[in-house]
């Protein structure tokens, strides 16, 4: 990893930016800290998108548990914060590398000093191919991967690394899927024939390891989809053995990788299982860890303590992620209008209000928010909270809500803040989406 002092600057905070407060000129963000602001305190634009600093650490220690207990190890998906301060934290927290889905997310991970990155898709097309190649050919310590499922995609691959003159392998994993899945060989056949099609091209191409997606398999009932994830995780141990045993696998470490923020203890688990001569990588790609969240995911860290309880001798996530915004209008008694909306939080499920504030008292706290108070619908920019009649919420309170999915509401903002557990802002972070 580059030197974070070799690195270009982050720009500093503008306050033409949402949830950054009024400005006479761009704030660095080294200088974040030093201003005092306070949500509670009403520093902060609403809406404004916060991280809670000590659920953020927690979550962060738990999997260094997880991985510590496992032999695992972790390139956790860019593409959920797209946040170099973040990728950082996960890195000095010991991860083996960066993941990342596009072109674009290449490009960000690597201008901001990243030398190992995974990317979890097919390299397509001319512009991305070349844009690759290119970083190898300058770069000598760029150590980069990508997936192959296909021999056609294999040989555009293999003759664009000799027409452009890269003079080392372009590394790739063969990647294995599952019918009516995503991408990937449908076959363990499938699968074996492309790794020895990559195999046979060692001046262009070297075969990596063994990868698959595991993270969208849903049946009727969880019994039913982890039998099914069970069933995938076994074909993928199927193809990497294979691989081993007629000896395909390129010169040095061999990574076997699967796992998005939902399966990975299946993967962890089936996974080491695999026999392989030489330096194994058991790699696990989890994004959604770090901040969390208050709904889907929370779910299915629940799910996870059921199927694995060996993990709660790590303990528990914390959702670190929350969005602030003000009581806007009760135009009815049981109804409440937040001044946020689909601009600023993801609503694949709708958000859960946590706690409300009603600014102007410097020793109260927030309050959590009872029963009887649901999101129920959200529009651009408005939020319609059903509250029960004696709700005590009234116009300029301050409401807090947990958010679901946290990739697609980080999508949202370019600048996100870090509080302490009173509110007060110690950092900001910047996102590249």
């Amino acid at each position: 990893m580059t030197s974070r002092s070799e690195r270009p600057a982050q720009r500093g905070l503008d306050a033409i930016e949402k949830g950054v407060p009024a400005l006479a000129q761009p704030l660095p963000l080294d200088q974040v800290a030093h201003q005092g602001w306070n949500l509670l305190r009403e520093d902060l634009p609403m809406p404004a998108a916060i991280i809670k600093a000590s659920a953020l650490r927690n979550n962060s220690d738990w999997m260094r548990r997880f991985l510590a207990a496992t032999g695992a190890k972790l390139a956790p998906h860019g593409k959920t914060t797209m946040a170099p301060a973040l990728f950082d934290m996960q890195m000095d927290d010991g991860a083996w590398g960066i993941t990342v889905a596009t072109p674009h997310q290449i490009q960000v991970a690597h201008r901001f000093g990243f030398k190992r990155l995974f990317l979890a898709n097919q390299l397509v097309g001319r512009t991305a191919i070349s844009l690759v190649i290119d970083l190898l050919k300058s770069d000598p310590e760029l150590d980069f991967y990508c997936l192959v499922d296909s021999e056609a995609n294999a040989e555009q691959l293999a003759s664009a690394v000799a027409e452009r003159g890269l003079e080392r392998p372009l590394k790739v994993l063969v990647e294995m899927g599952y019918l009516g899945g995503r991408t990937g060989c449908r076959t363990l056949e499938q699968g074996l024939a492309l790794a020895r099609f990559v195999a046979a091209r060692p001046q262009a191409l070297a075969l990596a390891g063994v990868e698959g997606f595991e993270g969208i398999i849903r049946e009727h009932t969880e019994e039913e989809t982890i039998a099914k994830v069970e069933t995938f995780l076994d074909s993928l141990v199927a193809l990497s053995e294979a691989c081993a045993t007629e000896r395909l696998y390129a010169p040095g470490p061999t990574i076997f990788s699967a796992g998005g923020s939902t399966f990975y203890d299946l993967v962890a688990a089936k996974l080491s299982q695999i026999e392989a001569p030489g330096e194994r990588i058991i790699l696990i790609r989890a994004g959604c860890y770090l901040t969390h969240d208050s709904l889907m995911y929370t779910e299915l860290f629940r799910r996870m303590t059921v199927r694995s309880p060996e993990v709660e001798a790590f303990g528990a996530y914390s959702a670190a992620l929350e969005v602030w915004s003000y009581v806007q209008s009760r135009p009815e008694p049981g109804r409440v209008i937040l001044a946020f909306g689909k601009r600023d939080v993801s609503y694949d499920h709708l958000p859960r209000p946590l706690a409300w504030y009603r600014p102007g008292d410097p020793t109260a706290t927030p309050q959590a928010i009872s029963d009887g108070h649901a999101v129920v619908n959200l529009s651009d920019q408005h939020a319609f909270l059903d509250v029960p009649e004696d709700s005590p919420l009234q116009v300029g309170d301050l409401v807090g809500v947990g958010i679901s999915h946290p990739c697609l509401t980080f999508d949202k903002w370019q600048v996100l803040h870090l509080v302490d557990d009173a509110y007060t802002v110690t950092g900001s972070i910047r996102t590249y989406f």
